[in-house]
């Protein structure tokens, strides 16, 4: 992390030749409750120990001079011009000022150099950590006195309105609200949240890259958006109350289940019995059981091939030889699926084992080589104070 820091902070002072604020802003990962967002039920992420960080120093000219150091592009802009760029990484940053600017609050303009290390494509929200990143870092900056809600709530629309990605709540959420050692129970219609603990230290949260690209996850997705809204449609004959998915029991879904067409059914199924998963995992927790709470995992990837079918050969490769290596407590697909991460429970004393063997099985079935990365629960965004 020091080394990161270090790269932009220094870069920062040879561009600009002033002391930055820093600010360091997580990726994340969700334990179990996929795909129950956007139908108003449960997720259970947190935030981790990789992440974008931010060099950042005001200016009052109107202009905004932007470095990725990553990509090593730049990008300049005026506060009172913002114009989407083809090089779409300014745009997410472009979209927090917009955001802002439509709430109201006046930016005098600003330099800004970011990098990190969370990957691009494995399904941990670099965009999310961007733009809260910033949204933070700009509030602490010019003194707005923007509350955490309302800046994960821009953050969101700026990736629904100026990025054009229909995204949920859950990454910018746990992004800002993300702690150390805890898990966060987030209800996205009313946004109600509750922290539990995840607090063994012998214990890793893996994720395996299967290198597959998730080209088939955005049509897929909305498919699978309009086929929940059809079974809700269904049953809201019997229950005008019923607004999603949520708000339906397994009983009633039972009930009515000759009237359902069967993919219908098994996608409702699948999302009653995901919210459930999540009140059963968050039990387990407070019971320190994550034996328990591994299982739920694998009962959730089940969930995710079988009925809600959005795993993929790779996906599955990388669940099943996780369940065969000691010292795995459960693992799943992370996402919107078709491609992109696992997730997996490691006992730490497995870890070195389990990346190596993980690695043999899917070269062997797929003919590639995943990524393994190892993580740990951290802390949300933050402003941080680094002299080196």
């Amino acid at each position: 992390m020091d080394e990161l820091i270090l790269q932009v902070q220094k870069k920062f002072q040879d561009l600009y030749h002033e002391k930055p604020m820093l600010v360091r802003s997580p990726g994340r990962v969700n334990l179990i409750g996929e795909h129950t967002d956007y139908n108003e039920g449960f997720v259970l992420p947190a935030a981790v120990d990789k992440a974008i960080y931010f060099a950042l120093s005001p200016r009052k000219d109107g202009n905004c001079s932007l470095h990725a150091s990553d990509l090593n592009q730049s990008h300049d802009f005026q506060v009172g011009k913002l114009a989407k760029s083809e090089k779409r990484w300014p745009n997410y940053i472009l979209g927090v000022v917009d955001q802002i600017q439509k709430a109201r609050y006046k930016i005098p303009g600003f330099n800004c150099v970011f990098g990190g290390n969370i990957p691009i494509g494995a399904g941990m929200s670099s965009s999310a950590a961007i733009e809260a990143g910033l949204a933070f870092g700009l509030n602490k900056m010019f003194g707005l006195n923007i509350d955490r809600l309302e800046l994960v709530k821009l953050s969101q629309r700026a990736e629904n309105e100026f990025v054009g990605v229909r995204c949920g709540i859950m990454d910018q959420f746990i992004n800002i609200f993300g702690l150390p050692k805890k898990v966060l129970k987030l209800d996205c219609r009313s946004l109600e949240y509750k922290y539990f603990p995840f607090e063994r230290e012998d214990l890793q949260i893996v994720l395996c890259d299967t290198q597959v690209p998730r080209a088939l996850a955005s049509s897929e997705y909305n498919i699978r958006r309009e086929q929940c809204e059809k079974g809700v449609k269904l049953l809201q004959k019997y229950n005008p109350k019923i607004k999603s998915l949520r708000d339906v029991s397994l009983e009633l879904i039972e009930a009515h289940r000759h009237e359902f067409d069967s993919i219908i059914y098994k996608r409702c199924d699948y999302v009653i019995h995901e919210n459930l998963r999540v009140e059963m995992a968050c039990n387990d927790l407070e019971q320190g059981d994550f034996r328990s709470f591994g299982q739920r995992m694998y009962d959730s990837h089940a969930g995710l091939r079988d009925g809600y079918e959005v795993s993929c050969r790779e996906l599955d490769v990388l669940v099943e030889g996780a369940s065969r290596i000691e010292g795995v407590l459960g693992a799943r697909l992370m996402g919107a699926g078709f491609g992109g991460c696992t997730i997996n429970l490691v006992e730490e004393k497995a870890l070195e084992n389990f990346a190596d063997k993980i690695s043999d099985i899917y070269l062997s079935k797929t003919g590639k080589n995943p990524k393994v990365y190892s993580t740990r629960l951290q802390s949300g965004t933050e402003q941080i104070v680094y002299d080196k």
